[in-house]
């Protein structure tokens, strides 16, 4: 079963930018529309954004728009989300996930990430 490996997660001041990095443990992914959730404690999950496999279509949730940039790398089967101008409100637990087929709002998640902690201080 495919799984992926999130890195990059960590402690940022408000304002501040962080890149968070998955990697697929199978070349198949790199077929696959890929993206990321994050989950606040006491909260639901939250649908960030997401990228087709070739790069062409992305979309991201209206919070993060201007923001956050994803992008992937198919010859290392890796998705990054990068995050500039972070909020204390961006503080939850980020999750990349995969999908078989190509919708990106929502991505229909099939596989799915470990999480890594992002928290952004005031």
């Amino acid at each position: 079963q495919v799984q992926l490996l999130e890195s990059g997660g960590g402690l940022v001041q408000a304002g501040g930018s962080l890149r968070l990095s998955c990697a697929a443990s199978e070349r198949t992914v790199a077929a696959y529309a890929m993206g990321w959730f994050r989950q606040a404690p006491g909260k639901e999950r939250e649908f960030v954004g997401a990228i087709s496999w070739s790069g062409a279509r992305t979309y991201y949730t209206d919070s993060v728009k201007g923001r956050f940039t994803i992008s992937r790398d198919n010859g290392k089967v890796t998705v990054y989300l990068q995050m500039n101008s972070l909020k204390p409100e961006d503080t939850a637990i980020y999750y990349c996930a995969a999908s078989w087929d190509n919708s990106l709002s929502p991505l229909r998640a099939n596989y799915w990430g470990q999480g890594t902690q992002v928290t952004v201080s005031s």
